[in-house]
């Protein structure tokens, strides 16, 4: 038995579809779903992509999570704009908002979203892609539950708390970044724990704050930050960005849903969208050229841009379609049954 599925991009968002809404999550919260995890799987970013499907389902059977919420947008500014989800989830609330955000940033130059309230359960680069494909520079971050250990700690404090950042190339991909400040995606972990895989070492540390290669006690223990301890101070700062800032909650006041009801899965994410055209004016074009140097010399040295593996797997998602585990394929199918 082959132990792996392909899917077309046709088929892999009606799967997600009907996994969302055969669960209970209305048309509009499916389809921004399917739009973040579809997009996240074409890039051959396992971790993020329709696997995230089953914690959707699994938070909305645990009542964590408002699968109807209403998205509500609020004029804060001139260059701020804030977007309560409604207990819902993040990826709705940002798409009913960008639309403010780009005019907001046009107009100024510079733009701010604050996102509350929100379920945040995906990858931050399709968002700030959306907007660098649009001519803006684009900054991210959001903190998570409290998966990761400061740095010299025992136990778990600080969230994965990623950041994604996107530079506008025209005629080109955007140069994308997005990763966790801690080691790794919690993601990786569970996919680790999945797959009966020992973690690498340095990844993780156990209940008693001893290092651990084993998923299992690591997801029972902490998370480590990259870089020691200046992964751990970026950390902290997306945290405070990203929750009191906005008037949002810290990661570690925050608790995943479980089946008896308990936990609040919501916290906050922060935006940032700049308009390159507001700074430089009619030489725009120009300076987004010299951008390019700094790409070329990378490139040059045998070096490799972030993201440019994951456009590469774009571009063959949209040839060969989509390929994933056969186990998570049905596990996914029985979810839409």
């Amino acid at each position: 038995m082959d132990d792996t599925v392909t899917l077309t991009l046709d088929e892999a968002q009606r799967l997600s579809h009907e996994v969302l809404t055969r669960n209970g999550f209305s048309e509009s919260h499916a389809a921004a779903i399917t739009r973040n995890v579809v997009a996240v799987q074409q890039d051959e970013c396992h971790s993020h992509g329709l696997y995230r499907l089953i914690s959707c389902v699994e938070t909305l059977r645990n009542g964590g999570v408002k699968p109807d919420a209403v998205p509500w947008v609020e004029n804060l500014a001139p260059g701020v704009v804030r977007t309560d989800a409604d207990q819902g989830c993040s990826l709705l609330a940002f798409e009913q908002a960008r639309p403010i955000l780009m005019e907001k940033a046009r107009t100024n130059g510079i733009a701010l979203l604050a996102v509350n309230n929100a379920f945040h359960f995906s990858a931050l680069w399709p968002e700030v892609e959306s907007l660098s494909e649009a001519g803006l520079v684009a900054l991210a971050m959001t903190p998570s539950h409290a998966f990761v250990a400061p740095a010299g700690g025992s136990r778990p404090l600080l969230g994965t708390n990623p950041v994604a950042f996107s530079w506008p190339r025209p005629g080109r991909f955007p140069y994308t970044f997005d990763f966790a400040t801690s080691v790794v995606a919690r993601g990786e972990i569970e996919l680790h724990r999945r797959a009966s895989e020992t973690l690498p070492a340095g990844w993780a540390i156990d209940a008693e704050g001893a290092p651990t290669t084993d998923p299992e006690a690591a997801l029972e223990g902490a998370m480590l930050p990259f870089g020691g301890h200046k992964g751990a101070a970026l950390s902290i700062m997306i945290e405070l960005l990203a929750g009191p800032l906005i008037g949002d909650l810290l990661g570690h006041e925050t608790r995943a849903a479980t089946p008896g009801g308990e936990g609040r899965p919501q916290h906050g994410e922060l935006l940032l969208a700049i308009d390159p055209a507001v700074l430089t004016g009619a030489s725009v074009e120009q300076h987004l050229a010299h951008a390019e140097a700094l790409f070329e010399g990378v490139l040059a040295q045998g070096a490799r841009l972030p993201s440019q593996r994951r456009h590469a797997a774009r571009q063959r998602s949209w040839t060969k379609g989509l390929t994933i585990p056969m186990t998570l394929y049905q596990e996914l199918d029985r979810l839409r049954g």
